[in-house]
């Protein structure tokens, strides 16, 4: 994979980024299905009531419409999430959205959940060999006249299929969605859905529900969404989603394009959201760390700032699949210059430090 990532990648750069994207799927879904290589036992995380053979897992929106789970598995990340997924079919923003911020190793995407629907996603899941962890991200069409009933129906669709739920209401690209992270409307969507789990629990097994929330909140938002989700007594939070700010830094032309910056100019707003969440939260659930991670030491950071385990993407258009491997092989090191047996014993240890801003994100270049 990495030898045919260093020959493709000249032309896939030469493409528009979407395309790009869709060769890369295509391709994955032609590769043989194959085994995972065994991952050191220190990388072995138990979260959510599963087990991750590492604690390394590919973010929502690489495979929105569930063609390359095996794929990605084989590949070695200890975990995959499909979507995000709506009910009914829906296109998505108009073309393009989808930006290469090169000079600064990030991505902008307003994609708004083009999702090829419930039915034609399930469809696949179903067909695969229930083998690796496989979350589902579920979402609400734009024309939804009652969101809440759109992640309900994804919780009753993918139930037989998901090994973890994602609801995510923190795409900054479809118009009002962020509102569902306000108190009462996020009261009421999770009592729904976690009734909805909870009814497919007899036949399905209890399924874990995770919150994917965004960078861009108050500490009063934070501090809100925070009490709803313990209340509500869900599994886990993803922190965090794309960013709408734009750092100063940024060099790239394309900067100013409306949408969701990821990859690494996020790393630091990510992070600081994570270690404040991890604070609030009090190890009542795990949270799984996303947005700018691209080096082993990138991802022990946000292990450090509160995470049990990491999601990736932006940095795999740049580095390739051997990023997975890299970041694998260097966290052991990792764990044991900080006098850490395993992953767990790292979590959240710096979280206060990340929290003031007493850790600068700038030494991790």
């Amino acid at each position: 994979m990495n030898f045919l990532f260093g020959l493709a990648k000249p032309f896939l750069m030469g493409l528009d980024p979407e395309k790009a994207h869709g060769a890369t799927i295509a391709a994955l879904r032609l590769m043989p299905t194959r085994a995972p290589l065994v991952d050191d036992q220190r990388l072995a995380v138990d979260a959510f009531g599963l087990r991750f053979p590492n604690p390394v897992g590919m973010a929502a929106g690489f495979d929105k419409h569930g063609e390359a789970a095996d794929a990605l598995l084989g590949m070695g990340f200890g975990f995959t999430e499909v979507g995000t997924i709506t009910p009914r079919p829906q296109p998505g923003n108009p073309k393009p959205r989808l930006f290469r911020l090169a000079d600064d190793l990030g991505v902008i995407n307003r994609f708004g959940f083009n999702s090829e629907g419930h039915a034609a996603v399930h469809k696949r899941l179903a067909a695969r060999k229930p083998a690796g962890v496989v979350g589902v991200n579920v979402g609400a069409n734009k024309d939804a006249g009652d969101r809440a009933a759109d992640y309900v129906a994804g919780i009753n669709a993918f139930a037989d299929v998901a090994s973890y739920f994602t609801i995510n209401i923190s795409s900054p690209n479809t118009p009002g969605l962020r509102d569902l992270q306000q108190a009462a409307a996020l009261d009421d969507l999770l009592g729904r859905v976690l009734e909805a789990r909870d009814a497919a629990t007899e036949h399905h097994g209890r399924k874990p529900i995770l919150l994917k929330i965004a960078p861009d909140l108050t500490e009063g938002d934070l501090d809100d969404i925070v009490r709803v989700s313990r209340a509500r007594g869900i599994d886990g939070m993803i922190v965090s989603n794309t960013t709408i700010e734009r750092p100063s830094t940024l060099r790239s032309p394309q900067a100013r394009e409306a949408g969701g910056l990821s990859g690494k100019p996020l790393f630091p707003l990510a992070t600081k959201v994570l270690a404040q969440s991890w604070l609030r939260v009090e190890k009542q659930f795990p949270i799984v760390g996303a947005g700018g991670i691209d080096s082993a030491e990138t991802a022990f950071a946000k292990i450090e700032a509160g995470a049990s385990l990491v999601q990736l993407y932006s940095a795999m258009v740049y580095l390739g699949p051997a990023l997975v491997t890299d970041i694998k092989r260097g966290l052991p090191a990792l764990l044991a210059k900080g006098g850490y047996g395993r992953v767990a014993d790292a979590v959240g240890v710096r979280a206060a430090d990340w929290a003031s801003g007493k850790v600068s994100a700038t030494r991790f270049g």
